[in-house]
């Protein structure tokens, strides 16, 4: 029990200061230090950063509320087995930038660990390693970014727009400061803790809008708190609306009970996410206290039959008879966990587990002898929470990169005006002020001690 209280005393302070990779409107990756643990820095970091997106004042212009009130959100959920990202990988496909692209794109990876050294420095101190998170980085960029090849004079000449091909195919050689900018993503977040790694990127007329991004780690893994299991959280506010997108890898295992294991790391997320309360200490800090919430990641949720029975519904594409012995959807309706949470109609093949760079299931395979069977299953989910949000579409992509198939949403989400939040955002504001109070009372209960050494109830 002693080394586990020391590790929680100690290591979740750790994982409270997170290191946020980002891009700024001058076009450099700054390093931003948001400090969980600490109210003065964090306030100070959310505070800046509130002032480089909303200060309504960018060079020459002035920037004013947007009439549109819905925006279009994209999330991913891909574990890559460990997996460095090939220099040719073609993320297009998964992240439909040829068909309709999203405001917002939200993407989460798991299973860093296996590029990275396993060893206990490592996954006590978080280690991150930058150059795997900056090569996903650049092959996410390249691939929003595609479409904007040429760029369009305001100059007509017979009634046709002029096109200019960019040089080099670069998009930082366009001048940000013309209208005649076309929208390119920038991205607000980029944190990687041991094996799990999110990246938020947005529309960079929106930057404008987007208001005190924060972060926050919870490390689950072992000893219940360090951070090979566990989660990174990001939560920003775009117009008077506050977004959470919470990113995890639940506890692994196949057996019977083990799915209480993932349900106390979802859990132990839900209790210990905290973020920074901002300049005026009025932001929601816990998950549910936020307007639209998006959880995504490796859940590893299994299905509740027999390997033999599982493999045979999975080879006729009895995707309804399987769901209804899936685990998750099994804890939600008994209300172990998720109570309030939705999720959409699954309507794919189990992404777990595969060959890597094959089309056939772990196992299935009869010239491997000796290997365990793993049953396939749904282990990659997106789920959320909250008013506003409808979701368009659930489907999985299919690269064939590592044993799990890649998962994707994209969600309609609802932006009220301010008008219309006038009344909420003061709730809204008001809550988070109780729940502050109430804290540091409990906080200076629990600390008065009478003169008999018992503690006041």
């Amino acid at each position: 029990m002693w080394p586990k209280f020391v590790a929680d005393k100690f290591l979740r302070k750790m994982l409270g200061s997170n290191n946020i990779v980002a891009d700024f409107p001058n076009s450099t990756e700054t390093m931003l230090e948001l400090e969980e643990t600490s109210s003065t820095s964090s306030d100070q970091a959310s505070l800046i950063s509130s002032r480089k997106y909303i200060t309504g004042d960018q060079g020459k212009h002035k920037y004013k509320l947007s009439p549109q009130n819905h925006r279009q959100i994209f999330v991913g959920s891909w574990n890559v087995g460990g997996v460095a990202p090939p220099d040719d990988l073609n993320m297009e496909d998964w992240l439909c930038t040829h068909t309709d692209p999203a405001d917002i794109y939200v993407l989460g990876y798991f299973r860093f660990q296996e590029v990275v050294p396993l060893n206990a420095g490592n996954i006590v101190l978080g280690f991150e390693n930058s150059k795997i998170c900056s090569r996903w980085n650049s092959l996410i960029r390249e691939a929003l970014n595609n479409s904007i090849s040429k760029r369009v004079q305001e100059d007509k000449v017979g009634g046709f727009y002029k096109v200019h091909p960019l040089k080099n195919h670069s998009i930082a050689s366009l001048d940000k400061s013309s209208n005649n900018f076309p929208h390119c993503f920038d991205c607000i977040t980029s944190k990687q803790m041991v094996g799990i790694f999110i990246t938020v990127w947005v529309r960079n007329d929106l930057l404008p809008y987007i208001q005190h991004p924060s972060v926050s780690c919870v490390g689950c893994g072992i000893m219940g708190c360090l951070g090979n299991k566990g989660s990174v959280s990001v939560r920003f506010c775009l117009h008077e609306t506050s977004f959470c997108f919470v990113c995890s890898h639940l506890a692994s295992g196949g057996k019977e009970g083990d799915e209480k294991n993932r349900n106390a790391n979802a859990t132990e997320i839900l209790s210990r996410t905290r973020f920074s309360r901002g300049p005026l200490r009025n932001l929601p800090r816990k998950i549910l206290d936020h307007d639209q919430v998006i959880w995504l990641g490796d859940f590893n949720y299994r299905i509740y039959l027999p390997d033999t029975t599982t493999r045979s519904l999975v080879q006729k594409k009895e995707w309804n008879i399987l769901l209804e012995r899936d685990q998750l959807k099994a804890e939600l309706m008994k209300g172990h966990i998720f109570q309030g949470w939705r999720e959409g109609i699954i309507e794919f093949a189990p992404t777990y587990k595969y060959y890597q760079n094959s089309q056939v299931y772990y196992g299935c395979d009869q010239k491997r002898k000796g290997e365990k069977k793993r049953a396939p299953a749904w282990c990659d989910r997106i789920i959320w929470y909250g008013e506003g949000l409808k979701q368009r579409e659930y489907s999985r992509g299919e690269s064939r990169l590592s044993d799990h198939r890649p998962v994707r949403a994209i969600f309609v989400a609802e932006i009220p005006s301010d008008s219309r939040r006038l009344g909420s955002s003061f709730t809204g504001r008001f809550r988070c002020l109780k729940d502050h109070l109430e804290e540091r009372f409990n906080e200076k209960i629990s600390c008065n001690v009478d003169r008999t050494g018992f503690y006041s109830e």
